[in-house]
């Protein structure tokens, strides 16, 4: 099976969530978008000059230049958060006439146009004006960031400082998030020890859950971890517990043929329904997805690299299936290769790799799935097709990860 089929597999297979809750705007960033959010006001909701200068009518200053310069008479200064003068408001004509105006503030009706103060004398009374512009030059028009009505962010969206921005701008104070996702990440192994232990003969430190635990150490996650011996009753009761409370559940370790992978069983016993069970890729064929009630059950190889790849692979789809949002779906696109690769593989590969200005370099000759520190710096996957050899210069797909999962 590819792993596009595998993928296309399991999200048919998923539950989506139908649950959210209100969120403050201070607490939002992170958070996954349970609602469209339509612009109750427009931004800005007031015509507001872009520059310190002059209101004027652009039709009086029609030929001005330092040579022959246009005088108008200056009514009034309005500066950022001043109301426009109840003199201005009633006056019938403001032909002849200026308004002096700081950035921000409202550029009263009637006046089309703001003349920067370089292109002035500085009048206060009356003023020069050195130059000819057409209506709406440094004029912020009702709107013109977001009109009324608009529908502005999706539902599903990835809320970010940029999100947070445009909501503050709306005055938007709360919106409605999607729930937490509730994701347990279960060690299998009698050779791991947790760190901070001191290490013993024959044993490892868990660093596969460390890893796939900061990837989803974000406010859209609630994230727990634990690590069972290579024992068939425990996995099973460690899996069964983890299912009573969470959303997705990631199992590492004991999934290809050896006599103590035993997930394959596990996964028999709890009457889960395997949708997928290997995969043409290098590494991590042996990956496994299933799923329990409802719910999505990654079963990853215990070799560092391999379960980080696959990890990247299916996690953001099963992400996008429960809540709808993409931001941790990895893309994919074309570069230029400028590294050396070698022998064309016999299955697809996937090699760690980093892009920059649509060139992909292997930062790292060490690609073994036991590897994880050539993972360091990489922000790709080269995805090298079976059979496939190539050379610098050739042009390769890539798979992005998320900055979402960095």
């Amino acid at each position: 099976m590819q792993i596009e089929q595998a993928v296309s597999a399991l999200v048919k297979e998923i539950s989506p969530l139908t649950s959210g809750e209100v969120c403050s705007l201070v607490n939002a960033t992170g958070r996954i978008l349970g609602d469209d959010i339509t612009a109750g006001i427009s931004v800005p909701s007031f015509p507001k000059s872009a520059m310190d200068g002059y209101a004027v009518l652009a039709s009086d200053i029609e030929g001005a230049s330092s040579e022959h310069p246009v005088k108008l008479q200056v009514l009034e200064c309005i500066y950022a958060g001043d109301k426009v003068p109840a003199a201005l408001l009633t006056m019938r004509s403001l032909e002849g006439c200026a308004v002096r105006i700081m950035t921000g503030a409202v550029v009263p009706e009637g006046f089309d146009t703001v003349v920067k103060q370089e292109d002035t004398d500085y009048g206060e009374d009356v003023v020069s004006i050195y130059k000819a512009q057409k209506p709406f030059v440094n004029y912020c028009k009702v709107g013109e960031d977001i009109a009324e009505g608009t529908l502005v962010l999706n539902k599903g969206t990835l809320i970010g400082r940029s999100e947070i921005g445009v909501l503050a701008s709306l005055g938007v104070s709360e919106v409605k998030a999607v729930r937490k996702l509730r994701v347990a990440v279960i060690s299998t192994g009698s050779e791991i020890i947790d760190v901070g232990q001191e290490l013993g003969e024959a044993q490892i430190y868990n660093s596969i859950a460390y890893t796939l635990t900061s990837a989803l150490s974000k406010p859209s996650f609630e994230v727990c971890f634990s690590s069972v011996p290579d024992d068939e009753k425990a996995i099973v009761e460690a899996v069964k517990k983890a299912e009573e409370t969470s959303d997705i559940i990631i199992t590492t370790g004991g999934v290809s043929v050896g006599k103590k992978d035993l997930l394959p069983r596990v996964l028999e016993t709890i009457g889960a329904k395997v949708v997928f069970a290997g995969v043409n890729v290098k590494p991590g064929s042996p990956t496994i997805g299933a799923v329990l009630n409802g719910k999505a059950l990654l079963c990853l190889s215990g070799n560092p690299y391999a379960a980080v790849a696959n990890f990247d692979l299916y996690m953001g789809h099963i992400i996008e299936a429960k809540t709808g949002c993409s931001a941790f779906v990895p893309v994919k696109e074309r570069a230029v290769l400028d590294s050396e690769f070698g022998k064309p593989s016999n299955v697809r590969r996937l090699v760690r790799a980093r892009v920059d200005s649509g060139r992909v370099t292997i930062l790292n000759k060490n690609q073994m799935s036991s590897v994880l520190s050539s993972f360091i710096g990489a922000n790709c996957y080269i995805d090298f097709p079976q059979g496939s050899m190539v050379n610098p210069g050739d042009e390769v797909d890539i798979l992005r990860i998320p900055e979402a999962l960095l």
